[in-house]
């Protein structure tokens, strides 16, 4: 079942180049954000973050009510995206949101134990994390195709990962596959353009490569490796962007669809004891 959705979605991209448009914007945003990163730092990066990703939303927004209509212009994309913002939003804030307060609560409660051992905490946070995900993983799609409202999504969501667990896991791991051989083969052209900046780390001990920061990363790479570092990004999001979500929206529509069994009518009468006799 996975990999048929997989193919439909690549048939749908290919149909529809409006489709990349989510991507382009994402990609760019992300390029945007590696950029300010380094001329201005994690204050000004970190509020530009939230922006891009509202700014994000309705194109990727847009996109699922394209796919919902299989049709559609760019004005559409930008009309569907602001009309169902809040659908998929709200229940994205809801799930944050609960996320962060079990959280919160943990933190509270180990500390009035008296518990300082972080990784039961990091153990529990994900514990919960990892199957809010799971089961939420379709609220946004819900939101567009069923116009589900905020707990209504995130409960059409869970019902159908609970009703089709196997072929969610399938699909998630096809998903996860797709994410992980785009991100590896990204990995490996900006290896390949960055080689001579990057051999220093060859002669590296374990104890310097453990040591080695974020910061002194960057500096190796220089200004022409953030640039090129800026690029792959952008083609990391242009690409996984349309790709999982086109997949996503042809799986939930496939997920979503139920079998319905209508009887036909049976004509006929009863006697005067009661016996029913069908025409």
């Amino acid at each position: 079942m996975a990999v048929a959705e997989l193919k439909e979605a690549l048939i749908l991209l290919r149909r529809m180049p409006l489709l990349w448009i989510p991507g382009i914007v994402g990609g760019s945003l992300t390029a945007a954000l590696w950029i300010t990163l380094n001329l201005y730092g994690t204050s000004f990066a970190g509020r530009l973050v939230v922006f891009s990703g509202l700014v994000l939303l309705i194109f990727t927004t847009g996109m699922l009510t394209i796919i919902r209509k299989n049709e559609g212009t760019i004005r559409e994309l930008l009309v569907g995206g602001v009309r169902y913002y809040f659908r998929v939003l709200l229940p994205q804030l809801v799930i944050i949101s609960g996320i962060i307060l079990v959280f919160i609560i943990l933190t509270v409660t180990f500390s009035l134990l008296g518990i300082a051992d972080v990784s039961i905490l990091t153990a529990l946070t994900f514990g919960f994390t990892i199957p809010t995900l799971f089961l939420t993983f379709f609220y946004d799609t819900a939101a567009v195709f069923e116009e589900r409202r905020v707990f209504e999504s995130i409960r059409r969501s869970m019902h159908l990962v609970f009703a089709h667990v196997h072929e969610v896991i399938v699909f998630l791991l096809v998903y996860l596959a797709i994410f992980i051989g785009v991100v590896f083969a990204l990995m490996i052209v900006w290896e390949a353009f960055l080689y001579d900046k990057l051999e220093p780390l060859s002669r590296y001990n374990e104890t310097q490569l453990q040591t080695l920061s974020p910061d002194q990363l960057v500096a190796m790479i220089g200004p022409s490796g953030t640039g090129i570092t800026a690029i792959v990004l952008f083609l990391g999001v242009f690409l996984l962007l349309p790709i999982l979500y086109s997949y996503k929206a042809c799986f939930f529509k496939k997920l979503a669809v139920g079998i319905i069994i209508t009887q036909q009518p049976i004509t006929g009468e009863f006697d005067s004891k009661g016996r029913w006799y069908k025409y």
